[in-house]
């Protein structure tokens, strides 16, 4: 799949590569965008789609 925003293509890598603590970074970053509505909602639903396609330590 083709991610358009960078956090979540970084989420994604960092995710495949089992890094718990980047992932867990970018969802707080996300998350705060979303809630303080600096982003038009699309990179959270981006987001929810990798999170729902990538597994965890999968490898690249």
């Amino acid at each position: 799949m083709q991610y358009t925003h960078r956090s979540v293509q970084e989420y994604v890598a960092a995710k495949k590569r089992g890094d718990r603590a980047t992932t867990d970074r970018i969802v707080a970053e996300v998350t705060a965008r979303f809630d303080t509505r600096t982003t038009d909602g699309s990179e959270a639903r981006e987001l929810f789609d990798a999170t729902m396609a990538v597994r965890f330590g999968e490898g690249e």
